[in-house]
C-alpha cells in the first residue's frame, strides 16, 4: 500500500479535565474515502481539529506526508453578514488563485454560473460547492469535509456526495467525510471509523453494520447505512 498522506498514532486528548480522544490511531491513504461517524460529542471534531494541527494532543503524534496538501471544507464559515462578497471575491481572498483558477475550480464542483452570486444569496446546497470549489484550490491530495451534507434535503445530500466521489476517482485524493448522521454514508466509502472518544470499530461499511460495537454505541438508531447510489444505479426498469 501506498504511503499515508496522514495518520495518527495511539491519540489522547483532554479538554476540561476530560478526555476527549482516547488511544486514537488511524491512516488515510491516497485514493481511500473514510467516512468518520459517531453520535455528537463522540469527538469527531476534536480528531480532526488534532489531524488538521489546529489541536494538540496531550499524548500520541500525527504524522503527514511531506507531498500533504490539505483541502478543508469547514461545516460553516462566519462571514459578516453585512460584508458585500461574491462568490468570486470571496475566492479571490484565497492567496495567489488567479481568475482562471477560480473559474476552474467552481466549474469542477458545478458552481461556475454562482460566480457573481452574493455569498448571503447562496442555497445550502450551492454554498457547499463554493466551499468545495475553495477547498480546491489548493490542488488537496488529501480531501475532509465536516459535516458537509448537514444543511442539505435528500437530494442536495446525494449529489454533493456524488460530487466528492467523482472527485476522489479523478484526482485519485484522499478524502475523509465526518458525519453523525449514520444512515448518510458515501457509496464509494473505502472505510467506516465509528468513534466514540476511541475507535469502536472500523471497516467496510457492511463489516460495520455487523458489528456489535457499532449496534451498541447507536441502540436504536443502527439501521442500515443509506448509501449513496450513483443516479445511474436507479435506472431499473
Amino acid at each position: 500500500m501506498t504511503e499515508p498522506l496522514l495518520s495518527a498514532h495511539n491519540i489522547y486528548v483532554s479538554l476540561g479535565g476530560r478526555d476527549v480522544l482516547q488511544d486514537v490511531s488511524l491512516a488515510l491513504h491516497p485514493g481511500e474515502i473514510v467516512s468518520l461517524i459517531g453520535p455528537n460529542g463522540a469527538g469527531k471534531t476534536t480528531l480532526l481539529r488534532t489531524l488538521l494541527g489546529l489541536q494538540a494532543a496531550h499524548r500520541g503524534h500525527v504524522s503527514r506526508a511531506p507531498s500533504l496538501r490539505l483541502g478543508y471544507v469547514p461545516q460553516k464559515l462566519n462571514i459578516d453578514p453585512l460584508l458585500p462578497l461574491t462568490v468570486q471575491s470571496f475566492l479571490q481572498l484565497w492567496p495567489g488563485a488567479s481568475a482562471s483558477h477560480i473559474e476552474g475550480c467552481l466549474d469542477i464542483t458545478g458552481a461556475k454560473h454562482l460566480a457573481t452570486r452574493p455569498l448571503q444569496k447562496l442555497s445550502g446546497g450551492e454554498y457547499q460547492r463554493v466551499l468545495l470549489a475553495r477547498a480546491l484550490l489548493n490542488a488537496p491530495n488529501l480531501l475532509v469535509l465536516d459535516e458537509p451534507a448537514q444543511a442539505l434535503d435528500v437530494h442536495g445530500q446525494a449529489s454533493l456526495y456524488e460530487l466528492i466521489g467523482a472527485l476522489a476517482r479523478s484526482t485519485g485524493c484522499g478524502v475523509l467525510v465526518v458525519s453523525h448522521d449514520l444512515h448518510i454514508v458515501m457509496r464509494q466509502t473505502t472505510r467506516v471509523i465509528c468513534l466514540h472518544q476511541h475507535i469502536c470499530c472500523q471497516g467496510h461499511p457492511a463489516e460495520v453494520e455487523r458489528d456489535p460495537a457499532y449496534a451498541a454505541l447507536f441502540g436504536a438508531d443502527a439501521k442500515a447505512f443509506a448509501l449513496y447510489q450513483h443516479h445511474h444505479d436507479h435506472h431499473h426498469g
